[in-house]
């Protein structure tokens, strides 16, 4: 990809241009109804971008080419990592710190970081490289310790994220 903000920034930007409209809609809508309309709108947002980052990956897909554009979403340390364990079709890690969390909290989002920040990770691999799949059980920005990612890697599911 082409230099660009670390991702943590762009989530910044992206959550005081939302705060007022999820409250407007909250205002108007209620809580429910503008959480899915949030939620849906951010999972397509998750999907362009994993589409996104494929077309720019020279065709390196799969766990390796995904655990090769990680690097955006830690950048400036806003993830601490403990890999757990890594496999031609397994990436398995938690995450100790998220300041991505921490971030929304500060921001007075903390009820809806899940929809800004953790609902993409599955959902990206649905653009980025649709054989990936995602496996988590808890999250920091739901009151965990720690988040737990094993992305799983099926050569024969179908689709590409290239294509």
């Amino acid at each position: 990809m082409s230099e660009q903000l670390p991702i943590l920034e762009q989530r910044r930007i992206e959550a005081r241009v939302i705060k007022p409209i999820y409250d407007e809609m909250v205002a108007r809508l209620g809580v429910e109804a503008a959480q899915a309309i949030l939620g849906a709108a951010i999972e397509k947002a998750a999907i362009a971008q994993g589409r996104s980052f494929a077309e720019a990956s020279g065709g390196q897909l799969g766990i390796d080419g995904f655990a090769a554009i990680q690097k955006h979403w830690t950048a400036n340390g806003a993830l601490e990592i403990e890999e757990v364990g890594r496999a031609q079709d397994r990436l398995d890690f938690n995450v100790t710190r998220c300041r991505y969390s921490e971030m929304y909290r500060e921001m007075g989002l903390g009820d809806i970081g899940h929809l800004l920040s953790c609902g993409r990770d599955g959902t990206f691999c649905q653009g980025f490289d649709p054989r990936i799949t995602l496996e988590r059980t808890q999250t920091i920005m739901g009151g965990a310790p720690h988040c737990d990612f094993r992305y799983s890697f099926d050569p024969e599911a179908e689709g590409s994220g290239a294509g």
